[in-house]
């Protein structure tokens, strides 16, 4: 058993009244990364309702919107509370290469998952190179050296 250290009460004390004055959404840990022709944006959300969570898309602004509550009773006397609660919210602006009709999100086991497919005009593409059909692909002209004159 551990010993009784005030320290630790008073550090959990000054952090739950700093924690208790902030206010606004709070930030969500995400990852994003490319997989192939498209990207893929992992959001870890544990103990949101799944109604809650909520993609929205405006013109090229991409926000995610959750919601954990605690629940209600006045009855409890909390021990420690260390999850917190509140609305959790992300923006991303997309740049022009997303197709943004293809975006799709899926919530499973605690983690939204957004996929973010690249538009056909900014994959990456071969550019055919064009010669004229009389004209060489590389023309060489060949001069007579310069006098030299002293």
């Amino acid at each position: 058993m551990n010993a009784y250290d005030p320290l630790r009460d008073l550090e959990r004390f000054a952090n739950n009244l700093f924690e208790g004055a902030r206010r606004g959404p709070r930030r969500m840990p995400m990852d994003l990364y490319r997989d192939g022709d498209q990207y893929v944006l992992t959001a870890d959300l544990p103990g949101i309702d799944p109604e809650s969570v909520d993609v929205e898309l405006d013109g090229q602004l991409l926000t995610i919107r959750a919601e954990r509550t605690v629940p209600a009773g006045d009855d409890k006397t909390w021990i420690t509370r260390e999850r917190e609660s509140g609305t959790f919210l992300r923006q991303l602006s997309l740049g022009q290469g997303i197709d943004t009709d293809g975006i799709s999100a899926e919530y499973r086991n605690g983690v939204l998952t957004v996929t973010l497919p690249v538009s056909d005009r900014a994959k990456s593409r071969k550019v055919a190179v064009k010669t004229g059909d009389d004209q060489p692909a590389l023309r060489v002209e060949e001069k007579e050296p310069a006098a030299v004159t002293a």
